[in-house]
């Protein structure tokens, strides 16, 4: 019936929050509702859900300006408690469970880390305890945030090895102009080979939410380009996810078509870590040219032409080539020191292997 056996959700907060910042318990109930019927139906399901610092700022009067590290801080730290309270008792009406996990930009840095997160969430999933994740806004600071919890939710499809991503937004998907025209609509599908959509989407950013759509065409079009599907559908629409697994195709939504080129779990992970990047690496023509041909290719050092900052071995490095122009990110096999030294040698094992090297 299904096309889909393990998907990520993520619920934005303007589905789950009312014009005055109180949750929509109506909404989340039949979100929680829909979850639940997919789940009893053999779906394993992660829920990337928004909402705590929207709920926490209605549950307060704060008497004295904020500055707005602290003031999220302070909503997400009542806010999330009050979201998960209100998803456990929904979920257990259905006799199901739920479980918290919160997370930071931080702990996707380290493959070590990373992978932690995600043998927490498999043993979850193994046990049918339902995942809902959201960042830890008590403790991240500004440099350290996620963009929003749609490119979370893209590091988490492509950690849990998903066959699918849906997006809940508030909208109906990605319009073909400004979706308060007359006569635009909703694109339906959206391929790798598509043109830019960037001139179609309205830079502007959601009234509760950090991100807006723009965010979503590009972590949708990385999480696709590693062989995920990817939707973008309007929450409030009644019995979306229902409608939306069964691939009925008179559901009002965007889907970005995934690659067919299978991409491993360490791939995925380094396609996300460019923001942990210490390093750069530049390689000269020769080099690039090698990288960008059909065959499999690694970084060799003697295509190395410079090299910037200090990291170790295993840490993240841009990759770029003569004229600037970054060509992908990899996992380093020395550290700085050993690289500047090796520069330009050859029969030398490659500054970033192949295996752990993604071309944007």
């Amino acid at each position: 019936m299904f096309k889909f056996k393990r998907i990520a959700v993520k619920i934005g907060s303007n589905v789950l929050t009312r014009k005055d910042g109180t949750l929509d318990l109506t909404r989340m109930s039949a979100l929680v509702d829909q979850i639940a019927d997919l789940h009893k139906m053999g779906i394993e399901i992660v829920l990337v859900s928004s909402g705590a610092v929207a709920s926490g700022k209605s549950e307060l009067k704060v008497s004295k300006k904020l500055d707005a590290v602290s003031a999220r801080q302070l909503y997400s730290a009542v806010g999330q408690a009050k979201l998960i309270n209100r998803y456990y008792e929904l979920f257990r009406e259905h006799g199901l469970v739920c479980g918290q996990v919160l997370t930071t930009k931080e702990n996707f840095g380290s493959r070590t880390h990373y992978l932690n997160q995600k043998h927490c969430m498999e043993v979850m999933l193994e046990n049918k305890v339902i995942p809902i994740v959201n960042e830890n806004d008590t403790i991240s600071v500004t440099e350290l945030m996620f963009t929003d919890n749609d490119e979370l939710s893209g590091l988490i499809a492509a950690m849990m090895d998903m066959d699918a991503l849906i997006i809940l937004s508030n909208i109906d998907g990605i319009f073909n102009g400004d979706p308060s025209s007359p006569g635009t609509s909703v694109i339906a599908e959206i391929n790798d080979t598509q043109e830019d959509l960037s001139e179609f989407i309205q830079p502007g950013k959601s009234s509760f939410g950090r991100g807006g759509m723009l965010t979503k065409c590009s972590i949708a079009r990385k999480v696709a380009e590693e062989g995920i599907a990817v939707v973008i559908a309007n929450g409030k629409r009644e019995n979306v996810l229902c409608e939306l697994l069964k691939n009925d195709s008179k559901t009002v939504c965007t889907r970005f078509i995934p690659s067919p080129k299978p991409v491993s779990s360490v791939k995925k992970w380094i396609a996300h870590s460019e923001g942990f990047a210490k390093g750069e690496v530049h390689i000269n023509k020769g080099a690039e040219t090698a990288l960008l041909s059909p065959k499999a290719t690694s970084v060799l050092l003697v295509g190395v032409t410079r090299i910037i900052g200090e990291f170790e071995k295993d840490d993240i490095v841009k990759l770029f080539n003569e004229e600037g122009k970054q060509l992908g990110v990899g996992c380093t096999a020395y550290n700085n020191k050993e690289a500047v030294k090796l520069m330009g040698v050859k029969d030398v094992k490659p500054l970033i292997h192949y295996d752990y090297l993604y071309l944007d």
